[in-house]
């Protein structure tokens, strides 16, 4: 076997259509002036029950990919545990954790590595996120969350101005989506991360459950003086939100019931309390901590009475 360039790990839950579609756009799409020998996939399945891991296993026994590595848990130990759980498959340079609800496109993945390569001080990047509608999925170009971020987003003031650099600070609107440039974070949906990088901060932090652990991931390479990039030259398609089943774009594909959307808001809003309580807790005084929980506490009860009325 030719020595592996690219691991690529792919965390499903219940999404055992898509995920195959998902293995099969790589399958189809990898350069073919790359030796199908330096990548491989590693798919973790947590615990689904639609019958994803036997369908991974005949799948496998087909496929000419030459690595091929599944992971079946017995439990749904969430998003960053779960991660985690495919590194020790892991022979690449370089890991690209994918969603399961997502179709790579011709080239993406060359132009990534060749980025990576021709960038030494990039410790990650992603390309762009295009959505079904064709708008682009605003998780893979964001600032961080800080209550002042937070307030413009949730308020709405982001939305009134979102070239301001000072209402926009989270989706950082200002930023011109056209060309490669630096950001503060980007999506778990595609995650290129140089190894070593990863290995520095620990990979995951499994603390969060779901949502938030990408946050953080970025926040822990921003902390270790590495950057992350942006790179719209090159894109993939991203359903969003088939797991969780409370995003508008996947409301036809979803495989979320009611319960398990109600369990999602849970672990949306616990992310951020243990992001703000990692990383921001310190650094603001007391009653500016005291508003930031109240407003997310606020901001959950409203969005489980959307799902109650349903």
């Amino acid at each position: 076997m030719n020595k592996v360039d690219l691991s690529i790990i792919i965390l499903s839950y219940n999404t055992k259509k898509l995920t195959l579609e998902t293995i099969a756009s790589l399958e189809e799409n990898y350069p073919e002036e790359m030796a199908s020998g330096s990548y491989e996939v590693i798919v973790v399945d947590n615990a689904s029950s639609d019958g994803s891991a036997e369908a991974l296993k005949e799948y496998k026994s087909k496929t000419n990919i030459e690595s091929f590595h599944i992971v079946a848990n017995h439990t749904n130990i969430g998003f960053g545990a779960g991660n985690n759980k495919g590194l020790s498959h892991v022979k690449g340079n370089y890991v690209l954790f994918l969603n399961p609800d997502t179709v790579v496109h011709p080239k993406t993945l060359i132009y990534m590595l060749h980025f990576m390569n021709e960038h030494p001080e990039a410790g990650a990047a992603t390309c762009k996120l295009e959505l079904p509608s064709g708008g682009m999925d605003e998780a893979c170009h964001r600032g961080f969350p800080t209550p002042w971020n937070a307030f413009c987003h949730f308020s709405g003031l982001e939305k009134m101005f979102p070239k301001s650099r000072l209402f926009s600070g989270y989706l950082q609107g200002w930023k011109d989506l056209r060309n490669i440039h630096e950001v503060d974070a980007v999506a778990g949906a595609f995650l290129l991360v140089r190894r070593e990088i990863g290995e520095k901060i620990g990979w995951w932090d499994e603390d969060y459950f779901f949502y938030g652990e990408d946050l953080q991931f970025c926040y822990d390479i921003g902390k270790i003086g590495s950057k992350i990039y942006y790179v719209p030259d090159v894109s993939i398609l991203h359903y969003g939100g088939v797991t969780s089943g409370i995003k508008k774009t996947s409301q036809d594909i979803t495989t979320a019931d009611n319960e398990r959307r109600r369990r999602v808001q849970g672990y949306r809003f616990d992310a951020m309390r243990i992001f703000y309580k990692k990383n921001y807790a310190n650094r603001y005084p007391k009653f500016v901590s005291w508003l930031v929980f109240q407003g997310i506490n606020f901001l959950n009860h409203e969005n489980l009475a959307k799902l109650k009325s349903v």
